[in-house]
């Protein structure tokens, strides 16, 4: 079991997929993250020698926020918004959607389940 920025990654996957298990790492830093080491994405994670498993440990340490940090910094981004009062942290405050959308109908997984008004019925 190789365990990487804290996280075990799956032994039977591809390399490239299984960078992708780690909060921060998507499809194309996975192949970045391959290319730079310098190994074959389509080699499975259990034919991984230590070496190379240590290889791409240290790579992500030093090139990429992964995890823990990522979220703490994604949180004290969304802090900062509320606390400057801003349109956009007055909307994380209340939880409704930040980014434009519409919420006279849809809006459900800010929003949560639909709430049932009384007297409503004709």
């Amino acid at each position: 079991m190789a365990r990487i920025a804290g996280v075990n990654i799956p032994t039977q996957k591809r390399v490239m997929i299984a960078l992708t298990y780690i909060h921060g790492i998507g499809r194309e830093s996975a192949a970045g993250i391959c290319k730079a080491v310098g190994l074959d994405e389509a080699r499975r994670v259990n034919d991984l020698s230590d070496a190379e498993v240590l290889a791409i440990r240290e790579h992500i340490e030093a090139n990429l926020m992964v995890e823990g940090d990522l979220r703490r910094d994604t949180q004290m981004n969304i802090k900062r918004l509320m606390d400057l009062g801003c349109y956009r942290g007055l909307r994380h405050r209340r939880g409704l959607p930040v980014r434009g959308q519409r919420t006279h109908t849809n809006a459900r997984t800010r929003k949560g389940p639909a709430k049932a008004i009384a007297g409503k019925k004709k």
